[in-house]
């Protein structure tokens, strides 16, 4: 049911209504549906509408968020609290997306800043081997 003033959602989408299916945006994405539902649960803005039946269906909008939110947490090495504050920076107006729409990198992302996170990210995951390592003795 559908609140006043607003479009009814349908019930099984059609090509060009623009609404995605969690299986299509999970191949566009290219992440599990479960990752989906994960972030949604961590990333306020994420809301898909719900139909009839329960079904998630994505606008665009949510596709392009999705979309955003691999690219920082899997390219760019953010955390889901990290990338959690980026993007509300950026819905409140800190942070300006560019011409095409992504979401700019923050200011300090300099080539150097960039190799610092790479060291960092290989230390984190040395230091996640090691660990393994040492529990299984």
């Amino acid at each position: 049911m559908s609140s006043p003033g607003t479009a009814p959602v349908p019930e099984q989408p059609e090509k060009g209504d623009g609404y995605y299916l969690i299986g299509e945006v999970s191949r566009l994405a290219n992440v599990k549906p479960f990752v989906l539902r994960y972030w949604e649960e961590e990333f306020p803005m994420l809301q898909p509408v719900k139909s009839l039946s329960g079904r998630r269906l994505y606008r665009q909008e949510d596709v392009d968020l999705i979309l955003n939110i691999r690219r920082l947490l899997y390219d760019e090495g953010f955390t889901i609290a990290g990338a959690r504050r980026f993007l509300a920076d950026t819905e409140n107006g800190t942070v300006e997306p560019n011409a095409s729409g992504d979401v700019p990198l923050p200011s300090a992302e300099s080539h150097s800043a960039q190799l610092n996170r790479k060291l960092l990210l290989d230390l984190r995951d040395s230091l996640r081997s090691f660990l393994t390592l040492l529990e299984r003795k």
